[in-house]
């Protein structure tokens, strides 16, 4: 029992270890020597660029000026807004961007960003489509950069370099920023070594025939991009000159909630492509899907057995009855930054370690939902506050 005990205990410890160490080593190890590819456009493709909306009056019209502020032949683009039957201003606003060529198509009723996005395939135009959100600002030279990624013939998506902003005031989930900032270099290793497993949602590039294939509502279609590149022969790259800014949210409710939700059609994706965790047929990729995706969301899931052993372990080892008492500790504090008032700036530290527990719980939440069979039938956008940083080009 005490065996047991010991590897519940030090399961976590194990799978961090892997994920966050041994992964990124190597990656390093398949990636070095190698560059990015550089492939030059004879000419500009027709493009697509696509952008789902519900409710979004205060931040529809920063995307739209976003968009037309983009470095890419006014004739060889296309900006279409899905609005999901909003109830606000936003179809309004959009439609005064008509003379200016961006198009409106407005869902009769709300039926999810994924289920707008396959409503608009008929109307899409480009021979690549670039997703995007109202929420995200891209630099100017974003959806330049990735086309011309997809020039490789053998790209099928390309996604964009995700940079985590906020007000200069607001010290509240400054854990993102460092995430995002890992995450992205994770995913440019990656690239150098084949190829990412999951697209940006913020921003990214897909063929247009890999985009018409539809997918079930109730999953993701960023993370869906990536795979179904990889099921049709194509690799899904990040893009370290296609620049996304990308507003943190402040509440940690408002945090958690986007965590779940996100993560949990994550999962749904996964099952759904569940064949390409087979390393006989996709080799590298299976290895890096299950070491970046379901390692990671492992980690969380096995701390609710640790717990047991770390119980069994107290009477013998201090140290276990100490460790038990830090996590309990680390929930107390989170659920109390749950509750914090939004108009009081978080202190750096307790905002590190609120949204770095949360950001592990909602994983085990999001499993909980998807054993359940409970699905996110409506897409409820985050709101994000609005930014205007997309002159500034990060090194």
């Amino acid at each position: 029992m005490i065996t047991l005990a010991w590897v519940l205990a030090l399961l976590p410890v194990a799978l961090v270890f892997y994920a966050y160490v041994v992964y990124p080593a190597i990656l390093w190890i398949v990636a070095r020597g190698r560059s990015p590819n550089q492939t030059s456009l004879a000419e500009w493709p027709m493009m697509s660029i696509v952008v789902p909306a519900y409710n979004e009056e205060g931040q529809i019209r920063g995307a739209i000026e976003s968009l037309l502020a983009q470095d890419y032949p006014a004739d060889r683009r296309q900006i279409l807004i899905l609005s999901d039957a909003s109830s606000d201003r936003t179809d309004e606003i959009v439609a005064e961007y008509a003379s200016q060529g961006v198009e409106l198509l407005r869902m009769p009723v709300r039926g999810g960003k994924t289920a707008a996005e396959n409503a608009s395939i008929p109307h899409l135009r480009g021979e690549i489509v670039v997703n995007s959100d109202s929420s995200v600002r891209l630099h100017p030279q974003a959806v330049r950069r990735l086309v011309e990624a997809m020039a490789d013939p053998h790209v099928g998506v390309a996604s964009t370099r995700d940079v985590s902003i906020a007000r200069a005031s607001d010290t509240k989930n400054v854990a993102e920023a460092g995430y995002v900032g890992y995450e992205m270099r994770i995913r440019a290793l990656e690239t150098l070594a084949g190829g990412i497993v999951g697209a940006s949602g913020s921003g990214y590039a897909i063929r247009a025939d890999l985009h018409r294939l539809p997918i079930p509502p109730e999953l993701s279609r960023d993370f869906s991009a990536a795979l179904t590149a990889q099921i049709h022969g194509y690799s899904a790259v990040s893009v370290d000159g296609a620049v996304c800014f990308v507003p943190r949210t402040s509440s940690l409710r408002a945090e958690y909630r986007r965590k779940v939700r996100t993560i949990s059609r994550g999962m749904e994706t996964l099952i759904y492509r569940r064949q390409l965790l087979d390393p006989i047929q996709h080799g590298l990729f299976s290895f890096k899907l299950l070491s970046h995706k379901v390692v990671r969301w492992a980690v969380p899931a096995s701390g609710v057995p640790a717990m047991f052993g770390l119980a069994i372990l107290a009477p013998l080892h201090p140290w276990a009855g100490a460790l038990m008492a830090a996590v309990i500790l680390g929930i107390a504090i989170t659920a109390l930054g749950a509750i914090w008032p939004a108009s009081r700036p978080l202190p750096r530290l307790f905002s590190i370690l609120t949204f770095g527990v949360a950001a592990n719980i909602a994983v085990v939440h999001a499993l909980v939902r998807v054993a359940l069979g409970q699905k996110d039938r409506l897409w409820e956008p985050t709101r994000r506050p609005p930014t205007t940083a997309t002159q500034r080009q990060p090194a």
